[in-house]
């Protein structure tokens, strides 16, 4: 991981990874998007890692593909090349065993909203906004709406697919692309709250949960059930599912392991 493109902080089982290209408004360059699947890599296999929060540097969170360096190439292979590492990191993104939490300020636009539409959860500065606008340069945000269809209703992706307009934060809220919204000086402080939240928890139920959750929600609904009921019981089966129900009985504090 290079520090000029991605920092990575770590405490207390969250595990900070802050874009660093604040000059291009954290724009997914070749070079980022590889950064960012090599960190994904080394933090799934990571086991002090619980949570992780994923921010930008300087006036926004991102704004998507590197377009001066998309057509400084211009080359068909290189588009294909571009839009398929793209893919591979939104799917490190809903893979990864760890919850996914974007802190969002300033503009999320095209792959920046498919990256925030792939997390698990996300925090929004009440100044920030987003968009999928690429239907106004005549580039339809076709990878961005894998991401942005699985987040919100149909009608919601199709409006900002077809109207390429920018939207608030209230109305990413409204639409549940976000789940909050506050002043913008106090987004870092809730998405770590959020992020203390989930790594006080169980990072093995957390971990079943969330890769169980991927695997059913597009199942239909008996086969959804059967799957997470064999999840239910693999997961009565761990360590920490036992101390749990103990501490809940015993009316204490249970005492994790992980496992």
């Amino acid at each position: 991981m290079s520090d000029a493109l991605l920092m990575r902080e770590d405490n207390d089982g969250i595990c900070k990874l802050t874009l660093s290209r604040p000059g291009a408004y954290n724009s997914l360059s070749m070079e980022l998007m590889q950064a960012l699947i090599a960190a994904f890599d080394a933090i799934a296999d990571d086991h002090s890692v619980r949570v992780v929060v994923l921010s930008g540097s300087g006036r926004g969170f991102c704004s998507g593909h590197d377009l001066k360096q998309m057509l400084g190439e211009g080359a068909e292979d290189y588009y294909q090349c571009t839009f398929d590492t793209c893919s591979e990191l939104m799917q490190r993104v809903v893979n990864l065993p760890m919850p996914v939490i974007a802190q969002v300020h300033g503009v999320a636009t095209a792959a920046g909203c498919q990256l925030v539409a792939s997390c698990d959860l996300a925090v929004a500065a009440a100044s920030s906004c987003f968009a999928t606008p690429g239907v106004n340069i005549g580039l339809f945000c076709s990878t961005p709406m894998v991401a942005l269809s699985r987040s919100v209703s149909k009608k919601h992706a199709m409006e900002m697919l077809l109207l390429g307009d920018m939207i608030s934060a209230e109305k990413a809220a409204e639409i549940g692309l976000v789940n909050w919204v506050v002043d913008d000086d106090l987004v870092a402080q809730k998405a770590l709250e959020v992020a203390g939240k989930i790594a006080a928890s169980s990072r093995k139920a957390i971990s079943i949960g969330k890769q169980a959750y991927v695997r059913q929600i597009d199942k239909p609904l008996n086969e959804a059930y059967a799957e997470c009921s064999r999840v239910m019981t693999e997961n009565m089966l761990t360590h920490d599912a036992g101390e749990g129900i103990d501490a809940f009985i015993q009316k204490r504090k249970p005492l994790w392991q992980h496992r």
